[in-house]
């Protein structure tokens, strides 16, 4: 079989058997759902599928073929630790094993109980919720809606809600138009929004508001990106659609370009100004050494992001992330795009929120929970070195060594502990 090297620090590694994780610190109080603000939230993919669960559709983003899951197909570049999960969340990985010979596992997320361990964990580790990535593919229409898809995406909505509810956590739709035509965004995604608040979604327990108004993000507000194919004109249209007064309206938050401040198109600039919430993705935007080696997230810009949003009662909410990897998925499509930014052992994560935390902003997006495919995930990771012939480097952290540290910065940003250059904690 082919061996795939994961030539990084991205995953979290070696704890000891008999202390399979570090015991939370008490539980976050409740989220309060009627503000965006001073909330730090995670972007939560729940995208994930096997063989056997409710959508019965194969390995759904662990594989590039859903019906094997073999070194040659895998997906990620991350493994999560499912040591916590039940049996009957779990779905055996075949031919690969971990901790020296054990059966591999991985989850299927259309499922009530695991994402409600999700949601507790990010009760355990303060963080105020989800950001439920809800793709335009995946809606009627879309190229990915077919063989149970969007019923099976309908099902993650209602698993939220219910563990959003359960855990004092809020919760959001975070849609995606990436790789949907441009003629049909405006449609595909209103007519959807329409659908779910006619049915009462938006107007749950713990679904956020702010202003009164049921929160909602668009990411795909990039220029010239040849994935999300937005334009002006239908930027402007949806911006219209959801500041109309009436059923429909919403606090919509724009998410796009991390360089939105200088893109040199007139009529994109005259729509970014007309957000009441901008989240810039700096998910790849790294600073390097002279070797090129990626060493720090790119941050010099947001003082005067924040200056800008600022002045004009927009609320800014930077994007942090803890690292990148994508060799898996980029191998087979396009090998000299694989990039790694490594972890630094929670390092460069930290910086982010240090960087924040001097600009006294305490709203921002985690980039992501549970995005093992390009290896930014933070909830609890795989404890081995080895999963089968899918090796991995280990940083020798607890599992949930990500978690604790999203913890320590969210604290850091509410002004609960002093702000530091370095991680104040040890694994």
């Amino acid at each position: 079989m082919k061996k795939v090297v994961i030539v990084s620090c991205l995953i979290a590694g070696f704890i000891s058997l008999i202390s399979p994780c570090h015991a939370a610190e008490p539980q976050s109080e409740t989220a309060d759902p009627t503000t965006l603000l001073r909330k730090v939230m995670t972007g939560y993919q729940g995208w994930f599928r096997c063989p056997g669960d409710a959508t019965n559709l194969g390995w759904v983003h662990w594989s590039r073929n859903r019906k094997q899951l073999t070194p040659e197909t895998l997906n990620v570049d991350l493994w999560p630790d499912t040591r916590e999960y039940t049996a009957a969340e779990l779905y055996p990985a075949p031919g690969f094993t971990i901790d020296g010979g054990k059966q591999a596992y991985l989850y299927s997320a259309d499922n009530p109980a695991t994402v409600l361990r999700h949601f507790q964990w990010m009760q355990d580790y303060g963080i105020d919720g989800a950001w439920l990535q809800r793709f335009l593919v995946g809606l009627p229409g879309g190229r990915a809606s077919k063989g149970g898809i969007y019923e099976s995406n309908r099902r993650m909505i209602d698993h939220v809600a219910q563990a959003a509810e359960k855990t004092g956590r809020v919760w959001t739709i975070s849609y995606d138009i990436a790789q949907r035509p441009t003629n049909e965004i405006f449609d595909s995604l209103t007519a959807d929004w329409k659908k779910l608040v006619d049915e009462g979604v938006t107007r749950g327990p713990r679904y956020l508001h702010h202003k009164k108004l049921p929160v909602v993000q668009i990411w795909g507000f990039y220029y010239n990106n040849q994935t999300n194919l937005m334009t002006a004109e239908v930027a402007n249209q949806l911006i219209d659609f959801f500041q109309t007064p009436g059923p429909y309206q919403a606090f919509l938050v724009g998410g796009g370009s991390w360089n939105w401040r200088t893109v040199p198109d007139p009529e994109w600039q005259k729509y970014y100004h007309r957000f009441e919430a901008y989240c810039p993705w700096n998910v790849g935007n790294r600073t390097s050494d002279k070797g090129g080696k990626p060493v720090a997230a790119a941050t010099k810009t947001w003082h005067d992001d924040l200056h800008d949003c600022q002045e004009r009662g927009v609320i800014w909410m930077p994007v942090v992330y803890p690292g990148f990897s994508w060799v898996n998925i980029m191998q087979a499509r396009n090998a000299e795009r694989i990039l790694t930014i490594p972890r630094r052992d929670g390092q460069f994560l930290w910086e982010q929120f240090y960087a924040l935390a001097q600009l006294k902003v305490d709203c921002a997006y985690l980039a992501m929970f549970d995005e093992v495919d390009e290896g930014t995930a933070i909830y609890k990771l795989a404890t081995s070195s080895r999963v089968d012939s899918f090796t991995i480097q280990r940083d020798k952290l607890p599992s949930d060594w990500y978690l604790r540290v999203t913890r320590e910065g969210i604290k850091m940003l509410h002004g609960q502990r002093p702000i530091t250059a370095e991680i104040p904690i040890k694994p």
